[in-house]
């Protein structure tokens, strides 16, 4: 899914069935995003019920890509439903793309 450069958010979904009770404390979410300038990028996972989790705010780093896990503590959170990762590109000039994400509980 491509980010738009300086653009609106992007949403990616992964419903979750099966999974009784809630979330765990330690969600573990790993995120691939394929970016020329990482500092561009803010990432957010969404839970369920609309609540948002910052994985990750902009920054000055010019590294590029986003390829990480990180934890969330997700235990309000029922884990049953339809999760998603928000990726938004805040400033301009670097282009890039979600390449792939999953939760593990």
């Amino acid at each position: 899914m491509n980010i738009p450069d300086a653009g609106a958010a992007v949403y990616s979904d992964v419903t979750v069935s099966g999974v009784a009770g809630n979330a765990p404390a330690a969600l573990a979410v790993g995120v691939n995003i394929v970016h020329s300038y990482s500092g561009d990028v803010v990432v957010d996972l969404v839970a369920p019920d609309g609540s948002t989790y910052r994985l990750k705010n902009s920054s000055g780093s010019s590294t590029p890509n986003v390829s990480t896990t990180y934890t969330v503590n997700a235990s309000s959170e029922v884990a049953s439903g339809t999760w998603r990762l928000k990726v938004q590109d805040v400033y301009r000039a670097d282009t890039g793309y979600i390449n792939s994400w999953k939760l593990t509980f």
